[in-house]
């Protein structure tokens, strides 16, 4: 399948940038078109030059039923490279529409690490399904891969490897890799493993150094200069981080005894970090890890502990304004002005708490600096405290006429900034401490408190200074 090549236009409107590299609407309605009046080669026409991704995407928008008639009818020409982009969520279905002919040919155009990530979600049945479509040597390596730990580098690492002995030169490289069948190498590398005598890897040769350098150059002279070793059993969130933090490009996977037996390539990490921060976003606003294909009760199910505990919280801060029922009966601009405080509560809370998860992900808020950090959030809480205090001090005056409601509600401003700023910092690394996910329950708590700090400052200074 080739790919789609697009060239960018200098005279571009803001709304056409907005919509590069996205599929072409009328694409998209001339291919269901063609799929409705069961036209198999013009399908095949127009779906030629897509990219897989762009093919997962289309299958990804339209409904099930001409997602269905579209792989019936696209037939022999599906590439096993669009079950490798396809979203989990509707992985199973397609697998399930595909015929075993085709389901045959598609997996075993896949890299070992390809196949491992399409299988591990799926069902029992339809595991055995794609493990029996592969070649007994094929199915061997992803039957070790599947026996790592899940979400480790075992998992994530493809078994096709280059290596050569740490003796070899230039010459000597070459001519293996174009002696070596097509079909035993890996269909992209970027290095060239060195390995000792006991099949440890001692470092990595580019491919640019390789071809650049004279025949008898030995392989030990041109080693490139970052190399790092991943262990088999090593998070693949941490992975990411290393491929991310040191520039990496791939990188050689070894068992429990330092023996080479996978490498990690730049595209398995960076998906790997992209899936991370995809993760974070959506446990930070409590929707778990749903799309767009997911059915109603699938989404329903996801949000809906969230939501009870956020019910929850909202009911703890409902309870706080309960004990000042007689100050807001006699103040009734109270309950007016007091959503305004806990409001920038929250928001401030949320700022704070966003950028501590985040930094918490990529491991920039560590022992050394914590202390600094959750001071520098709530010196900020402070700084915007005071000037939004003016503001609502001024607001109190000007729309009630009471320098004393003015005062209250700059205080309770002030306070409630303040500790929005130490919760959104301090929760998520306490969370985080205790082996929580911050990402995932932070938000809950942090809303939590800014809500009945924010209530009770306000409506108790308001009893205080004003009743």
């Amino acid at each position: 399948m080739s790919e789609q090549i697009e060239e960018l236009d200098p005279a571009a409107t803001p709304e056409d940038e907005a919509e590069a590299y996205m599929l072409d609407r009328k694409a998209v309605a001339a291919i269901l078109e063609t799929v409705e009046a069961g036209d198999q080669a013009h399908l095949t026409q127009l779906m030629e030059p897509l990219h897989a991704a762009d093919i997962a995407d289309l299958l990804e928008q339209i409904d099930e039923a001409d997602r269905a008639a579209l792989i019936r009818l696209y037939g022999q020409e599906f590439d096993g490279e669009i079950l490798s982009e396809l979203d989990e969520s509707i992985r199973e279905e397609v697998i399930a529409i595909l015929t075993p002919q085709v389901l045959t040919q598609a997996v075993r155009e896949l890299d070992s690490d390809d196949v491992v990530d399409l299988i591990e979600d799926l069902e029992g049945a339809q595991q055995e399904t794609i493990l029996d479509a592969l070649k007994e040597t094929d199915r061997v390596a992803v039957e070790q891969a599947l026996n790592w730990p899940e979400y480790s580098a075992g998992r994530m690492m493809q078994r096709e490897v280059v290596m050569a002995p740490e003796h070899w030169t230039v010459g000597q490289a070459i001519d293996h890799l174009r002696a070596t069948p097509e079909e035993d190498l890996p269909d992209q590398f970027y290095h060239i493993v060195m390995v000792d005598p006991r099949l440890r890897p001692v470092g990595n040769v580019t491919l640019g150094k390789l071809m650049r350098s004279r025949r008898e150059t030995r392989l030990a002279d041109i080693l490139e200069e970052t190399f790092q070793i991943i262990p088999a059993t090593r998070e693949e969130g941490d992975v990411a981080y290393a491929f991310n933090q040191y520039h990496l490009i791939s990188a050689p996977v070894v068992d429990e005894e330092g023996r080479l037996i996978g490498v990690i390539t730049i595209d398995d990490a960076m998906t790997v970090l992209d899936e991370e921060h995809e993760e974070d976003i959506l446990r930070l606003a409590g929707v778990g890890e749903g799309s767009l294909s997911d059915r109603v009760s699938e989404t329903t199910k996801q949000r809906l502990p969230w939501l009870a505990v956020n019910l929850v919280t909202a009911i703890a801060a409902s309870m706080v304004i309960s004990q000042f029922e007689a100050a807001i009966a006699q103040i009734v601009a109270l309950a007016v002005l007091m959503p305004i405080v806990a409001s920038m509560g929250g928001n401030a809370g949320t700022q704070s708490l966003t950028v501590a998860v985040r930094a918490i992900a990529t491991k920039d808020l560590t022992g050394s600096n914590v202390w600094r950090v959750i001071r520098r959030e709530c010196l900020v809480g402070l700084v915007n405290g005071l000037i939004f205090a003016v503001i609502m001090g001024v607001v109190g005056v000007v729309w009630f006429g009471s320098p004393g409601l003015g005062y209250v509600i700059a205080a309770a401003m002030v306070i409630n900034l303040v500790v929005a700023g130490l919760a959104g910092t301090g929760i998520p690394i306490v969370l985080e401490r205790i082996g929580v996910d911050p990402a995932l329950a932070s938000g809950a708590f942090v809303t939590t408190v800014t809500d009945v700090v924010g209530f009770f400052a306000f409506l108790g200074l308001a009893a205080w200074v004003l009743l």
